[in-house]
C-alpha cells in the first residue's frame, strides 16, 4: 500500500533512468518524452553539462539563507536580467510562489496608491497556480471546487479580449493590474490571435490606467516559444514577469522579476522565502541558460515547433474531427473536437509520453533539445493514435 496521497491520477509507469529525449522504465521499456515534465525539462534528461554543474555545486554549498549574500543568487539575477531587460528579480520555488508574489507585489502597489482594496485582472481558462491565490486567479472552476472561500480581489475577463478589458476600466476604480499568460498552456495552448496586438493594447491600457501588466511566463519562458520570453515576440515590455519549470531543467526554482517603478515596490520585510534562490538552484539555472545559448536552443526551438506543426497539419489535412493545430514554438496543441484524455494512457503503451488539457486538447511541450527524427517519430506514433481514435471515439 502507497503511503503517498491521492492528489494524482497516476499513470501505470515508474521511469528510472532518462537520456536526452528518452526515458526508461523499471522494466527496460524506452519512452519517447515529448512533455519534458510539462515543460520542465527544456535541456531532456540527464544533460553531461548540468549534471556536473550541479554535482559541483552540491560538493561546494547546497544552502545557507537569505540572510546572507550568494553568489549564485547574484549572478543568476544579472544574467536574468541582462536577458530580459528588467531590473530586479526575487527568488523563490516554483511557479505559484512566483506569482504568488507577483499578487502581493501588486496589492502592495495598490495600496501605495491608497487604493483599500486592489484588484487584478485575470482571465477566463487561466492557470496561475494552486496556493489559494493563485488557484482564485486561476480561471478553472473545476479546479478552485471544494476550496471556497476562494481569495477576493480578481475581476475575471475573456482571454484576447480588449473591449472586455475596457468595460471593466468604466467600472472598476479599484482594479491595479492585469494578470496574464502570453500563451495559455493549462487551458489548451491558447494563443491570441494577434500576440503583439494583444499584448501591446494591454501595455497601452495599463500605461493610461497607472496598472501593472503582469506575464506570466512560468510554461511559455526559458526559449520555449523560440524566444528567451514570449514577450519578447511583441516588442512591449511587461511591469512584472514571473518564471519557474524550465529556469532550473528539474531543478525547482521559480522567480519573479519586476521592471521600472515595480522594481522598487517589495522592500526588507515585505516579502520572503527560506529555500527560495539558493546555491544548488542558482547553480542549475544558470547552466541551464549557458546551454540554451551554447546550443543555440531558442532558434531550434521555433523552428522545430513550426516543423511539428506543419508536419501533423499535413498529416490531419483530410481528417474530421482535427479542429486546430496551434503552436508558440516548442508549446503544441492539438484540438479535437471530442474529448481525448485515453490517449494518454495509449500513447504510453506505444512508448510516448504525451498530455491532454482542456478535456479535448493534446498538449506536446517536448523538450528544446529534440531533434527533427525524434520529431518524425513523434509525429508517426501520435498521427496514428489520433485517427483511430477519431474513427471510434464520438464527438461530444
Amino acid at each position: 500500500m502507497s503511503h503517498l496521497m491521492k492528489t494524482y491520477s497516476r499513470q501505470p509507469v515508474t521511469f528510472v533512468k532518462g537520456e536526452g529525449v528518452w526515458l526508461w522504465d523499471t522494466e527496460g521499456k524506452r519512452y519517447l518524452d515529448a512533455l519534458a515534465g510539462i515543460a520542465v525539462n527544456g535541456l531532456g534528461h540527464a544533460h553531461p553539462k548540468l549534471v556536473a554543474a550541479i554535482s559541483q555545486q552540491a560538493g561546494r554549498m547546497m544552502h545557507v539563507s537569505n540572510i546572507y549574500n550568494t553568489l549564485e543568487q547574484e549572478q543568476l539575477a544579472d544574467k536574468l536580467s541582462a536577458i530580459s531587460s528588467m531590473d530586479s528579480v526575487f527568488f523563490c520555488n516554483s511557479g505559484c510562489e512566483a506569482n504568488e508574489a507577483a499578487i502581493k507585489l501588486a496589492r502592495l502597489y495598490g495600496h501605495g496608491k491608497g487604493i483599500e482594496l486592489p484588484a487584478i485582472i485575470v482571465m477566463e481558462h487561466a492557470f496561475h497556480g494552486r496556493t489559494l491565490a493563485t488557484l482564485s486567479a486561476t480561471g478553472n472552476r473545476k479546479t478552485q471546487a471544494g476550496f471556497e472561500p476562494l481569495v477576493p480581489g480578481f475581476v475575471r475577463v475573456p482571454f484576447d479580449d480588449l473591449e472586455a478589458i475596457d468595460i471593466v476600466v468604466k467600472n472598476n476604480p479599484n482594479v491595479v493590474a492585469v494578470l496574464v499568460e502570453p500563451v495559455q498552456g493549462e487551458g489548451g495552448i491558447n494563443i491570441p490571435r494577434d500576440v503583439a496586438a494583444y499584448l501591446g493594447g494591454l501595455r497601452a491600457i495599463c500605461d493610461k490606467q497607472g496598472w501593472l501588466l503582469m506575464l506570466d511566463e512560468v510554461q511559455s519562458g526559458i526559449g520555449r516559444t523560440g524566444s528567451w520570453f514570449a514577450f519578447q515576440h511583441t516588442g512591449i515590455m511587461p511591469d512584472v514577469m514571473t518564471l519557474a519549470k524550465g529556469l532550473g531543467s528539474g531543478v525547482p526554482i521559480g522567480a519573479c522579476l519586476a521592471h521600472g517603478a515595480a522594481a522598487g515596490i517589495f522592500t526588507p520585510g515585505k516579502h520572503g522565502s527560506t529555500f527560495g534562490g539558493n546555491p544548488l538552484a542558482c547553480s542549475a539555472a544558470l547552466t541551464t541558460l549557458a546551454i540554451i545559448e551554447e546550443e543555440k536552443l531558442l532558434q531550434h526551438a521555433e523552428q522545430l515547433g513550426n516543423w511539428i506543426n506543419a508536419a501533423f497539419s499535413a498529416r490531419f489535412k483530410d481528417v474530421s474531427g482535427v479542429v486546430k493545430i496551434r503552436n508558440a514554438g516548442l508549446m503544441i496543441g492539438i484540438e479535437l473536437d471530442r474529448p481525448c484524455m485515453e490517449l494518454v494512457g495509449q500513447a504510453l503503451q506505444a512508448g510516448l509520453l504525451i498530455n491532454v488539457t482542456a478535456d479535448k486538447v493534446v498538449r506536446l511541450l517536448p523538450p528544446l533539445v529534440m531533434q527533427q527524427h525524434e520529431a518524425q517519430q513523434l509525429v508517426d506514433i501520435l498521427s496514428v493514435l489520433i485517427q483511430k481514435h477519431l474513427a471510434v471515439a464520438s464527438p461530444a
